[in-house]
């Protein structure tokens, strides 16, 4: 390797892609095309940057399997960045492989998190965890630990582990400032910021006020009944009952919730379970259908009693009913929250990250558009689809990931 590439690699691992791009912006051999296009990815042109990569894992010969290896890889992690979350994970998995086998455990290492972070980001937490603790960052240099702390952050984040969490970002600040690379130690801050913005609501008793994650994470873990409208589950200290799949039954306990120890009128319940204007015979009929089937599956946290007006909700154990909604009310909130990252999304990608269809996820996001929420850019199989975060909140709530466990 020659001396302008080596020095273009360093320029590049210490976060200087215009350092790099100066050495070997003219040259068309291999190395430099693999330089040239992790230095294009680190100046935001993503489309440039997988050209180049391609075209240097073409043009390495059959023995430079480490260096196609690498480029496979950078190319990973261009997809994981560009949220194209369908590109092959055999290939990166073979990639990993065979840096492993010559003995490149920094860079099998990062294809390993770019692994963890897909899983991440499509809610499979169990599978991230697994795969990560086979990982020992002792041996890796700053960069690469700081990544590996801001994995473990994100885990533990989704999972509402929030003194996990914050070790975790502390250990990532600590790597990230003795790696010097200013757009690492931007991506810790941003992650710092999730602990300290609202992620979100506590009614009550008629009052409402925000909650912090930590706040949140006290919560779930404390002795009241808590219908979770971010989970759409009702929960108290020793059991879980997910309705997540049962909507009218969640928004009957919802309004129960709310106006506790208040009762709610038949017609209050009748236009919020069926969005109905007016209660006919039907709906009462109807009503007391759902009610029964909210007793059945609520029978070992709540009651529900019927009241001369309707019904109120009875827990059994807990002394005190509230409700965790989310920090912002929104029909499509989920869809919101993926895009809040500041990413472009395809459609596909978030309809794989959401576990929903493709349609339903078009759907949401032109009517979110039609409010200005989002937009997009691009035609047919490149159109994109983004925001701006959402200012002041965090949207950790929003995203898929099972409730913490008792």
């Amino acid at each position: 390797m020659d001396s302008l590439i080596t020095a273009a690699a360093r320029a590049l691992a210490a976060g200087d892609p215009l350092g790099a791009l100066n050495r070997v912006a003219l040259r068309g051999d291999a190395p430099a095309l693999a330089l040239r296009g992790i230095a294009m990815a680190q100046l935001g042109d993503l489309v440039r940057a997988k050209v180049l990569l391609r075209r240097a894992a073409r043009a390495f010969g059959p023995k430079e399997a480490v260096a196609r290896a690498r480029c496979v890889v950078a190319e990973a992690e261009i997809a994981l960045v560009s949220r194209d979350l369908g590109w092959p994970a055999k290939a990166l998995d073979a990639a990993r492989a065979t840096l492993e086998e010559h003995g490149d455990r920094a860079n099998a290492a990062h294809a390993r998190y770019l692994e963890v972070r897909r899983l991440l980001l499509i809610g499979r937490l169990d599978e991230a965890e697994r795969k990560l603790a086979g990982l020992d960052p002792a041996p890796f240099p700053p960069a690469l630990s700081a990544a590996h702390e801001l994995v473990v952050a994100g885990i533990a984040l989704r999972h509402l582990r929030t003194k996990a969490a914050r070790a975790a970002l502390a250990r990532a600040e600590r790597a990230a400032r003795h790696a010097g690379i200013p757009a690492l130690t931007a991506e810790v801050e941003s992650a710092y910021r999730v602990l300290s913005q609202p992620a979100g609501r506590l009614l009550a008793r008629g009052e409402e006020r925000p909650l912090l994650l930590e706040e949140v994470e006290a919560l779930l873990a404390s002795k009241a009944l808590v219908v979770d409208a971010c989970r759409h589950a009702v929960r108290d200290a020793g059991a879980v009952v997910s309705l997540a799949t049962r909507p009218v039954l969640f928004a009957l306990v919802r309004a129960l919730g709310e106006a506790w120890p208040a009762d709610v009128s038949r017609g209050t319940l009748v236009a919020r379970a069926f969005r109905a204007k007016h209660a006919d015979a039907s709906h009462r009929a109807r009503l007391r259908v759902e009610i029964g089937r909210l007793r059945t599956a609520l029978r070992t946290l709540a009651g529900v009693s019927a009241t001369k007006e309707g019904f109120a909700l009875a827990p059994r154990r807990a002394r005190e009913v509230v409700v965790l909604a989310r920090p912002v009310d929104e029909a499509h909130a989920s869809v919101l929250a993926f895009l809040a990252d500041g990413e472009s999304w395809s459609s596909s990608a978030l309809a794989l990250a959401l576990g929903a269809s493709q349609r339903t996820v078009q759907r949401a996001l032109d009517s979110l558009a039609a409010a200005a929420k989002v937009q997009s850019f691009g035609r047919g199989r490149a159109r994109r689809w983004m925001t701006p975060p959402v200012p002041g909140f965090t949207t950790t709530l929003l995203l898929p990931a099972p409730l913490p466990s008792d």
